[in-house]
């Protein structure tokens, strides 16, 4: 069997209702696992009381399942939404799929592979100062001294880094919920799920209906429209009007969707309630593009804002035209009062120190 039909085989595993077989058979490694990680965590919040703490409050967007749950989409929402209150954010993360380690300030010209896909693009949705690095406390630490306007922090992607405190974690899941309920490599679950809400935690998910017993409200996404690649680069805002036309010419002939996202078929179902016509391209998570894995008789693809990022538009032939589709997240009300409250909170007790 190779790599990646293990893999594969693997996944349907973990999203079964229930633990099967191979589960079972692998649960010894995930209490090995549960172990290592637990004190791995225990040792970062060790060190992180001996520092000096951050002048931010810091809001970390994470999961607790392996692969996206939608995280991005609520990261960008999320800053997009600080920023309307007169907020000036930055943002720490890994930058996975980044070509090393270094810790690297993210600009609007920085390469995806320096970047990594997801940071780039909440950085190009956003604008807001952004810095990569696998110690994400040294890399909140720098941001701080580069941008003193920043008043308040995201971590994308850091709910298992355990060095970097936090005032609140928003705690993402997708329709999935938890899988098999099992924690790696039995199930897809970085850490356990909690009998109780830690204080600290807000659930949020990106589904219709919540997905875990956990309590929390729903997200609502939607496609925003479409723009073609080099416009998209320019910062022109994707129409609706273009998904609709992309719509209308999809009856005659089905067009190409590719997605390089965790969940791809979310992104087809999508375009299919707007009504388009679809050859599907799934593609792994965080796909390399080069060369183009789409047929080259094409005349419209469809992709993701997260491949997007990997394509410069000078480097493609004109044809196919490529459409980047952009997905907008609306966070409900609740999610957005329960930041405030920490963001008082913390700000009362900077005051009192």
């Amino acid at each position: 069997m190779t790599t990646s039909r293990l893999a594969n085989w693997l996944q349907r595993q973990w999203w079964q209702p229930r633990p099967g077989m191979a589960a079972c058979l692998l649960w010894p490694l995930s209490l090995l696992y549960v172990a290592l990680s637990s004190l791995q965590r225990w040792r970062g919040r060790r060190w992180a009381q001996r520092q000096r703490p951050l002048r931010t409050p810091v809001i970390v967007v994470g999961n607790l399942i392996v692969g996206g749950a939608g995280k991005t989409p609520t990261t960008i929402g999320l800053l997009q939404a600080l920023q309307a209150r007169g907020w000036h954010p930055g943002v720490v993360s890994r930058g996975y799929g980044r070509q090393d380690d270094e810790m690297v300030e993210v600009h609007a010209d920085t390469p995806a592979g320096v970047a990594g896909d997801e940071p780039l693009l909440i950085h190009l949705r956003t604008r807001a100062p952004l810095m990569v690095g696998r110690d994400r406390f040294a890399a909140a630490r720098a941001l701080l001294d580069r941008h003193p306007e920043i008043d308040v922090l995201l971590a994308d992607d850091g709910l298992q880094h355990a060095r970097l405190p936090r005032d609140l974690a928003i705690v993402v899941f997708d329709a999935r919920g938890q899988g098999n309920g099992l924690p790696l490599p039995a199930g897809p679950l970085r850490q356990r799920l909690p009998r109780e809400l830690p204080d600290d935690w807000q659930v949020l998910y990106n589904a219709d209906r919540p997905s875990t017993r956990l309590p929390g409200p729903c997200a609502q996404r939607r496609l925003s429209g479409a723009a073609l690649l080099p416009h998209w680069w320019q910062g022109l805002p994707p129409s609706p009007e273009a998904l609709r036309t992309l719509a209308g010419q999809s009856q005659q002939h089905p067009l190409v969707a590719a997605a390089g996202i965790a969940e791809p078929e979310r992104f087809f179902r999508q375009l299919e309630q707007a009504g388009l016509r679809l050859s599907r391209l799934p593609l792994p998570d965080h796909a390399v593009l080069h060369p183009p894995p789409w047929p080259t008789d094409a005349s419209d693809v469809l992709i993701t804002e997260k491949d997007a990022v990997k394509l410069q538009p000078q480097a493609l032939p004109p044809l196919p035209r490529l459409w980047v589709v952009a997905l907008d997240l609306q966070l409900p009300d609740d999610l957005l009062r329960r930041v405030d409250q920490a963001l008082l909170h913390s700000k009362n007790t900077h005051h009192d120190r």
